[in-house]
This record gives structure tokens, C-alpha cells and sequence, in this order.
């Protein structure tokens, strides 16, 4: 009976130790959630290698930025993964290349939503690990299935493809319509003033650019003559919502504080912030307080203001105490442009400063400047500041933020780099296609190739060498970061094997696009 007894309670004292033990895991279970990390891609709009103190500028300044890059793991191989926005944006959510995709195109305010409701994307990705998702400004993805009705709310858009808030302007700052959306409903509209939106003809009675320039307090160069807004001729027309159309002067402030209040308000829960930045594109309208500040005109202006913009937005970081649990990842969506479509002093105010730093090329073009771009990763304590060469991509982030918060998501396009992302290591990808306006190239290792394409070599409205030639180009990058040295002649052997690798990719022939399939 006595060994009954202490056998009993042997056999409670075991069971409670089981059950301790598994209180305990819940607890580290619990706390293991509470420490996931917070993510927040920064993403600047033409922003190029060369307006950063930290990648070599000299004439232009960017405290707060330089403070996160050389407080992070910054690299000197990071790759949009176009030479335009649109197509950059939607392999930055998608992590698949923008070219599997016919609509991945510079889109206008009225496009229908190019990313498929049905098709992965970060922030989907995210909210499956419990993350609240969010964006705050630019989107150019598209809106709706082709015919908008901008007076009700507005679907399918961001909130369809994984983002829990929204707050964002529908394309460009160039671009008709000149409105805030918030969560598909546009902001302050008034019933009784409808809004009416056209790229086809204006609506009679309202006056363009074109035809009205004493209406205006910003000239335009090229393509930007149609409806006026806030004394500024856009791309596009439209009609009514005049309590809507936003104040361009403010538009970083208006962001920037929405921004803020996001991380606030989530901070006790992981969040994932898309904060998608308007400059330094057109039109360059700083506000007044940032006028002059650069000595460059409005171009170097709004880059001074957005550096500012961010070093609010990380002292808001560090004042909730987040710093320590978030990530952070700065990128551009292109390379740079000067004159882009107004008279803005861009290019008479540029002195010596070089958007592009070192590179060949710019916005719109295949060679490096059109897709090599700022790109850093920053946490407070989990990665050691350095320079890395490594190759990346902004397609890789879908997969490596994925394996970061215990995702098993993927694509086949982007590759798993967190250790390099983290700085743990220095081992990029080792082949890239990258694309400018349907045009594609390739980079391996230390070589680039462009394939022969017909039309101009300079686009003569923003200056711009895009790439075009009729024979195949081959750079050395290593030996010739500039790209002035062409040797597909001179090392036949070394084109062929880059044709090659880039035909497996890219495809041949009709199968030249190899198409998207969902999954």
C-alpha cells in the first residue's frame, strides 16, 4: 500500500512537472510572438546612387539618411528591379519580375489594379504571421477594374492585396487625381462636387496647361500640359472634388504624419509599414520651410526635405521605443532624372552634384544607373554596421522577409538572402534580369550584357542614354563601373555564356515572356 502511495505520487509530481513545462512554453511561445520584429520598407521615387553622403554625394545633403546607412548594412550591388516605377513596385510586393507581366507598365491614374487579388504578396505573406499591415503613400499599382468610380469606395486596391490600412495617392504627383484615399474612400470628398477623371479628353469649360499658362506657377517642358491643379499642369483631366485635391506644398508633412501615427497606434502588436515617398519626383513642390535649403533648386529641395521627413520618422521610432525591434529597408524605385517634364532649375542648379554618382545612364535606361540604386538595411543592435557588394535585388524581399518571421512563402523569382540582408554574410544572388520600359538586360557576377535593341540612344526630352544599340554590349563591371568600355567583340566567349544564362530566364523567341501562373 505504501509503495502505491509514493508511486502515486511520483506519477503527480512528474504530471505537474509536464504541465509546468508546458505553461512555460507558452509563455516563451507568447513572448516569441510579441518579439517579432516590426518591418518597414522606406521607398524613395527616383532617387539615385548618387544624391546619398553615404554613396559618395558631396553637394547635397542627407543627415538621416547617411546616419541609418552607415548605421546598417549598406550595399553597393542593390537592384530595383526597373528602370520605372510601376514595374518596380510590383516586384517589390510580388517578388516576381515585372516583365511576367504584360500590364507592368508606367501606368496612368485611371489603370485598373495590375497585381491579381489572388496572388502572394509581402504584406499577405505578413498577415498570416500576425502582422498588421499598412501603406502610406505613392502606390501606381493600379485601382479598380478599369472603371473607377472615384465618389465610392474604391476596390479592388491595396486593402484586396494584404494590406489590413491604406492611405496613398492613386499613381503619381504628376498625375490626375490629385487626391488622398484612404482605405479606398477618397479624403474630405464632397458629395455635392463629384469628381470626374479622363486621359483621353478634357471636360469643357476647365482649363490646361496648354491652353491657360497664366494660370500657372510651374511651367511645363514636356507632357505635362493638361488639367491645372494647385497652379500645376498634370498628366491627365479632371473634374470636381475640390475640397479632396490635396496642397502639393504638404504632401510630405500629410505623409509623414500618417506614418507616424500608424507606428503609434501598432506598436504593440508586429506591424509591417510600406512608407512610399513622392520625391524627389515630379513636380518638386518642397515646402516652404525646405525652399533654398539645398542650393540646387526644388529638385535638390524635396531631397533634403525627405531626408528630414525621415529623421521624424525615426526619432518617432525611438521615442516608442521601437528601434531595437524593427527593421528597416531603404530603396528607390528607379534611378534618378533631372528634367523630367517642368521648368524647375533641375538642371541649370545641378552644379556638381551627379545623381547617378559613378554610373552610366539613369531613369528609363538599361544601363546601371536605371536600376543600380540606394538600398540599406537598418536594426538597432541585430545588424553591425558594413558595406556589402553582394548582388540583391528588391525581388528577394518577398522570400527573405518570409524566412525571417517563419514563412515557408516563395516565388520563383526571389531568392532567400536574409543573411545577407542582416549582414551575416556577403553572398548575394549570382544572375539578374533588370528591365526598362519592355526592354530587358542581364547581369552575372561582375558582367552585365544588353541585348541589341532598336531606337534612340538619348531620350532628348530628359537626357537620359538608354541603352539602345544594334549590336550586343558587354561591360566589365568590375574593371569598368562607368560601362564606357563595350567588349562583346573582343571576348566573344564570355557573351555567349551570358546569352545563355539569360535565355534560360528571359526565354527566346515566342516564349520570350515567360508568362505569371498562379498557384
Amino acid at each position: 500500500m505504501r509503495i502505491q502511495k509514493v508511486t502515486y505520487l511520483i506519477l503527480i509530481s512528474f504530471l505537474l512537472v509536464i504541465s509546468s513545462c508546458k505553461e512555460d512554453k507558452k509563455v516563451v511561445d507568447s513572448t516569441d510572438e510579441q518579439l517579432k520584429p516590426n518591418i518597414i520598407i522606406i521607398y524613395a521615387d527616383d532617387l539615385g546612387y548618387g544624391e546619398m553622403g553615404a554613396y559618395g554625394a558631396t553637394e547635397l545633403k542627407t543627415p538621416n539618411l547617411d546616419k541609418l546607412a552607415n548605421g546598417g548594412m549598406r550595399f553597393t550591388n542593390g537592384f530595383a528591379s526597373s528602370a520605372t516605377c510601376t514595374p518596380s513596385r510590383y516586384a517589390l510586393m510580388t517578388g516576381v519580375y515585372p516583365w511576367r507581366n504584360k500590364n507592368a507598365k508606367i501606368l496612368p491614374g485611371t489603370a485598373p489594379l495590375i497585381i491579381d487579388t489572388a496572388q502572394p504578396t509581402i504584406p499577405k505573406m505578413l498577415k498570416k504571421q500576425g502582422y498588421y499591415t499598412g501603406i502610406v503613400g505613392k502606390w501606381h499599382l493600379g485601382l479598380g477594374s478599369g472603371n473607377v468610380n472615384w465618389n465610392e469606395r474604391i476596390a479592388p486596391g491595396p486593402n484586396e492585396v494584404g494590406f489590413d490600412y491604406s492611405h496613398i495617392l492613386a499613381a503619381t504627383q504628376d498625375r490626375v487625381p490629385t487626391v488622398y484615399i484612404e482605405n479606398g474612400k477618397v479624403v474630405n470628398l464632397d458629395p455635392n462636387d463629384p469628381i470626374e477623371v479622363s486621359y483621353e479628353k478634357n471636360f469643357d469649360g476647365e482649363p490646361t496647361g496648354l491652353d491657360n499658362p497664366e494660370l500657372l506657377k510651374m511651367k511645363w517642358h514636356h507632357g505635362h500640359n493638361n488639367s491645372i491643379v494647385n497652379g500645376i499642369p498634370r498628366i491627365g483631366f479632371m473634374k470636381g472634388g475640390e475640397a479632396a485635391k490635396w496642397v502639393d506644398e504638404d504632401m510630405a508633412d500629410y505623409f509623414l504624419a500618417d506614418a507616424q501615427a500608424y507606428v503609434k497606434k501598432h506598436k504593440s502588436e508586429p506591424f509591417f509599414l510600406y512608407y512610399a515617398l513622392q520625391q524627389p519626383h515630379v513636380p518638386r513642390t518642397p515646402n516652404a520651410r525646405f525652399v533654398g535649403s539645398s542650393g540646387m533648386g526644388p529638385r535638390g529641395d524635396v531631397i533634403v526635405e525627405a531626408d528630414w521627413m525621415i529623421g521624424e520618422f525615426v526619432k518617432t521610432l525611438e521615442a516608442e521605443g521601437l528601434l531595437e525591434n524593427t527593421l528597416i529597408i531603404f530603396s528607390s524605385d528607379n534611378g534618378p532624372v533631372v528634367n523630367d517634364g517642368y521648368y524647375d532649375d533641375s538642371e541649370e542648379k545641378l552644379g556638381n552634384h551627379t545623381p547617378a554618382g559613378i554610373l552610366r545612364g539613369g531613369k528609363y535606361s538599361l544601363f546601371e544607373a536605371g536600376t543600380r540604386v540606394p538600398f540599406f538595411t537598418y536594426w538597432k543592435g541585430k545588424i553591425n554596421p558594413g558595406v556589402s557588394d553582394a548582388m540583391v535585388s528588391q525581388i528577394d524581399l518577398f522570400t527573405s522577409l518570409a524566412s525571417l518571421v517563419g514563412s515557408d512563402e516563395s516565388t520563383t523569382d526571389s531568392q532567400e538572402l536574409l543573411d545577407a540582408f542582416l549582414g551575416k554574410n556577403d553572398v548575394g544572388r549570382s544572375e539578374l534580369v533588370v528591365e526598362a520600359t519592355s526592354r530587358t538586360a542581364f547581369r552575372k557576377g561582375d558582367w552585365a550584357m544588353i541585348p541589341p535593341y532598336n531606337g534612340p540612344a538619348i531620350n532628348k526630352y530628359v537626357n537620359i542614354e538608354l541603352g539602345n544599340d544594334k549590336e550586343y554590349q558587354l561591360y566589365n563591371l568590375k574593371e569598368d563601373i562607368e560601362q564606357q568600355k563595350n567588349l562583346a567583340q573582343s571576348n566573344p566567349d564570355k557573351l555567349q555564356e551570358m546569352i545563355t544564362s539569360y535565355e534560360k530566364i528571359r526565354g527566346v523567341g515566342d516564349e520570350k515572356i515567360a508568362p505569371l501562373e498562379l498557384k
